[in-house]
């Protein structure tokens, strides 16, 4: 199945501001609110599209890795699908040849990466290797979204959803008690309503909804779309590995990052220090991407790419039907 027209803009309006009442999205996409509501609860309960509310790692002042284990074929799913349910993993996916891993775990500090990295994961039956390397900058995904599922409003739509500007403060923001229990919630529904948030923290409506604005005003929380990127047309994904002279890091990355196929893009530390996610239509257009989207930018000296073969998780908690 391939979203139609209106689908689709129900998919921007929500990648622009994923806790807008669907009275607005309505008044924004000219429909009735039934007609809004309806659409995207039939998305939400066959499990194709998810709004979650996700910690911003840098403003909170974690650290993310990117993490490739190898594991033995029999292992695969199994290890993946244990990642999958950790709280702390996003991009869980199995690559081709069925025996790689690869996933985004975040780390609230050096003794929760080391317990998954040197600790749980090299002790795990079958899996025979490990290499993890660090988040350093975001280029696309993330807070900023993957803008290739995003294509069917207006300028003026756009504005008139877009939601507060963030706070131009750059300090990191310390999580207070109730916080995690707020997250959490927000991770399994990002649009989890205010009363079901106030049972959940034990706070009143009223500071509740006070809470999640600071937060998401100060950029330590934001709201992403969780889709599956089938029903957009991408039918072929893959990870890519580049490594870049260090001087044409950034101008790389923005170059890469600015085409719809690209759904993550950031640079690492390691031997290959740009990591990419793309989802294109096909294996042709697999092809293009990478001779006439990569193929052409100067300083990439070498590139490494494996077709996703199954996706385990995606971002945010696992994904799943709604009940």
């Amino acid at each position: 199945m391939i979203l139609d027209e209106l689908d689709r803009s129900i998919v921007h309006a929500l990648h622009i501001d994923g806790r807008a009442p669907f009275s607005r999205l309505a008044a924004v996409l000219g429909v009735s609110d039934q007609t809004v509501a309806r659409r995207y609860r039939r998305l939400r309960s066959t499990g194709s599209l998810r709004v979650i509310g996700l910690p911003n790692a840098r403003r909170l002042g974690w650290v993310e890795w990117f993490v490739r284990v190898q594991v033995t074929p029999d292992a695969a799913v199994p290890v993946a699908d244990a990642l999958a349910r950790r709280k702390d993993t996003s991009w869980v996916c199995l690559t081709s040849g069925g025996t790689q891993i690869v996933c985004v775990t975040r780390a609230r500090s050096s003794r929760e990466s080391d317990a998954l990295l040197l600790g749980q994961l090299p002790r795990t039956p079958r899996v025979t290797g490990v290499t993890a390397h660090c988040l350093l900058r975001v280029f696309a995904g993330g807070p900023s979204g993957w803008h290739g599922r995003a294509d069917s409003l207006t300028p003026g739509q756009v504005a008139a959803l877009a939601p507060e500007p963030l706070d131009a403060s750059q300090e990191k923001v310390v999580l207070q008690e109730g916080d995690e229990r707020l997250l959490a919630a927000l991770a399994r529904d990002g649009r989890t309503t205010y009363p079901d948030l106030a049972k959940a923290t034990g706070w009143s409506e009223m500071t509740a909804k006070r809470r999640l604005a600071q937060l998401r005003r100060r950029g330590a929380l934001f709201f992403d779309v969780d889709i599956d990127p089938l029903l957009l047309g991408f039918e072929t994904l893959a990870i890519l590995w580049l490594t870049v002279d260090p001087a044409r890091v950034r101008r790389t990355a923005e170059a890469i990052a600015a085409p719809p196929d690209v759904a993550f893009a950031a640079a690492t530390t390691g031997p290959t220090n740009l990591l990419v996610f793309a989802a294109c239509r096909d294996v042709d257009a697999l092809y293009d991407f990478l001779e006439r989207g990569i193929g052409d930018l100067p300083g990439i000296r070498q590139l490494e790419s494996a077709p996703v073969i199954r996706n385990s998780k995606r971002s945010g908690s696992r994904s799943g039907p709604a009940g």
